[in-house]
């Protein structure tokens, strides 16, 4: 408890300062809720014109699905990275090779 909340009698220009300071702390938390129920409201718009929907559980189906196709997408692209790498191992090996084969037939005349 509180020096002045602890049973002592006060006088009533103590209890007028407790009663400004509550009642300050109440206009701040009405004014935090209204500027929380604002943000929400433009959050809420947001997400509508965004994904076409506000409904939290909507939007977190739409962000799992979207999770699975980014994965599907990126394990795509390394599939094709590796396919071009392996492409391109070969033609170093053909390369090399025919390099070989012609530094080789220069070297036999």
């Amino acid at each position: 408890m509180s020096k002045e909340t602890s049973g002592n009698e006060q006088s009533i220009e103590e209890l007028q300062s407790r009663y400004s300071d509550l009642n300050t702390r109440k206009i701040q938390a009405e004014t935090n809720l209204d500027n929380a129920k604002n943000q929400l409201k433009s959050l809420k718009q947001q997400a509508k014109k965004d994904y076409g929907t506000d409904d939290i559980e909507e939007l977190r189906k739409q962000l799992d699905e979207l999770k699975i196709e980014n994965k599907r997408k990126r394990e795509e692209y390394q599939k094709n990275l590796d396919e071009i790498e392996q492409k391109l191992a070969k033609v170093d090996e053909d390369y090399a090779a025919s390099a070989s084969d012609s530094s080789s037939e220069s070297d036999s005349e």
